[in-house]
């Protein structure tokens, strides 16, 4: 079965991806001339000044739902992948798919945003629904809808919690040496009582949880770094040479390098990848291009600073191994110790002896906690968007609790299946994702930055923020639903 596994994502994961990936983020930065620039002051502001509603939630909670998914183990043991099959100059590369997605997150968002509709007292939006209406309610739009959410509710429903749930098992494990089994048991327990609350809750519960914990875990890297400061320079020159085939020991993995980083950055950061756009969609704004500024902030707090965390913690205090193409080790700075969390405890460790294991399987718990969380949320979504396709009573609400089940039980064996397979399934969810949603934005995208130069036109023209209003038919986007209505009400 792995061997299948291996293959097929292999197949998902070829160059061309890291290639469309990188493209997207390139093509939209220039098409907002760099707006995850140029608007970093206005995309914070716009943190705080969102609104919540009986339907939608606030921009915060939206974001804080955003970093649920997007704040995981990628963050902790995607870093150390990244950079045991990679070498350090990994890390670059993730910091330059964060950089050029941020771009991507914003279309996909704002997207999501102006093809959203109301359901059941909630706002329902992402992929699936931009994917139908922007591409003008075909025969072809439906089907390829229909497609991204089969894809998403496959991979956030079942490959992707079982990465979530390995790694805490391994470092909860490593940490206390508590089985596996009773570690699933109680991460079914939560998790149980947080998603049969709907995205209100899940909104709240991330709101509370990813700045908490986010801020702890940040603080601490930055006390290692502090004590390692000097070595900083050595890691930075060690990174940007890696990166580039310019440092000798890691010229010969130069391919590996690159595509490990855009990678695990892709599966950190989620930009493109169109799990994002769901969170976006429930929130309650006035104008897309405003949930969009928020999305792309949050590329830059999982990647730029969660990421980096891990990273300079790992390559600071030499915790990591590197693989050579043929197998052999390239550095081998922790004999016989397993890829994944296990180098950032070792890091850890390092500064407080016997703490390290501790901290980073209470902050993997967390991080990967609420993963779990969101990933439930946008397989919701789009079970949602699949069920209005199909008649009969109670079919979504069926549907609903058969995809609860499904993803505590896959959940459960995650703690219990081994590392390697649970990744590469994972892979295969993402890269399935990111290959239907990354060609839908670039379709879609001359509407995109229609509503981009919107919202920007009447920034300059010096509207007040809370009364800039968003108008589909003046320009010229067609089956915006909500918002028509929405300015119908107004009059």
């Amino acid at each position: 079965m792995e061997g299948i596994v291996n293959s097929i994502n292999n197949v998902i994961w070829s160059n061309w991806l890291i290639y469309l990936c990188l493209g997207a983020g390139i093509y939209f930065s220039f098409r907002t001339r760099f707006s995850q620039v140029r608007h970093i002051k206005e995309m914070v502001t716009l943190l705080f000044k969102g609104e919540k509603s009986a339907e939608g939630i606030s921009s915060f909670q939206a974001l804080c739902t955003a970093l649920a998914g997007r704040i995981g183990t990628g963050n902790i043991a995607g870093v150390a992948t990244a950079i045991a099959m990679g070498g350090p100059g990994a890390l670059f590369w993730m910091w330059a798919i964060a950089f050029l997605g941020a771009g991507s997150a914003f279309a996909e968002s704002a997207l999501a945003q102006i093809y959203k509709e109301e359901h059941d007292g909630q706002y329902r939006g992402g992929p699936a629904y931009y994917i139908e209406k922007g591409l003008g309610n075909t025969k072809f739009s439906k089907w390829y809808g229909i497609l991204f959410a089969v894809a998403t509710v496959l991979a956030t429903g079942v490959f992707l919690p079982g990465v979530q749930s390995n790694s805490i098992a391994v470092a909860v494990n490593n940490a206390f040496g508590i089985s596996p089994s009773i570690i699933a048991a109680v991460i079914v327990v939560l998790l149980s009582l947080i998603i049969f609350g709907g995205i209100k809750r899940i909104g709240s519960a991330a709101e509370l949880i990813v700045p908490i914990m986010g801020g702890i875990y940040i603080l601490m890297s930055v006390v290692i770094i502090v004590v390692n400061i000097r070595h900083v320079p050595d890691v930075l020159a060690l990174i940007f040479k890696s990166a580039f085939g310019a440092e000798q020991a890691f010229a010969g993995i130069l391919g590996s390098t690159i595509a490990w980083g855009v990678k695990r950055g892709v599966y950190s950061n989620e930009a493109g990848q169109g799990t994002g756009p769901q969170a976006a969609a429930a929130a309650e704004v006035s104008h897309p291009a405003k949930q969009g500024l928020v999305q792309s902030f949050s590329v830059y707090v999982d990647t730029l600073f969660v990421c980096s965390a891990t990273g300079f913690m790992i390559l600071m205090t030499d915790s990591y191994n590197v693989m050579g193409s043929g197998g052999s080790m390239i550095v081998e700075n922790l004999p016989g110790v397993e890829i994944g969390p296990i180098y950032t405890q070792t890091a850890v460790n390092s500064l407080i002896p016997g703490f390290g294991a501790a901290f980073v399987a209470i902050a993997l718990f967390f991080f990967a906690f609420t993963t779990l969380m969101a990933y439930y949320y946008i397989a919701e979504v789009n079970v949602t968007y699949i069920c209005k396709k199909i008649k009969g009573k109670n079919i979504n609400k069926i549907a609903v609790n058969l995809l609860r089940i499904v993803l505590l039980f896959m959940t459960a064996f995650g703690c219990i299946k081994t590392a390697a397979l649970a990744w590469t399934l994972g892979d295969i969810g993402v890269g399935s994702m990111a290959w239907l949603n990354i060609v839908a934005i670039l379709l879609l995208s001359n509407t995109a930055i229609k509503c981009f130069k919107d919202y920007e036109s009447q920034l300059k023209a010096g509207i007040p923020r809370e009364q800039i209003t968003f108008d589909p038919i003046k320009l010229g986007i067609k089956n915006a639903d909500f918002w028509v209505q929405k300015n119908k009400n107004k009059i």
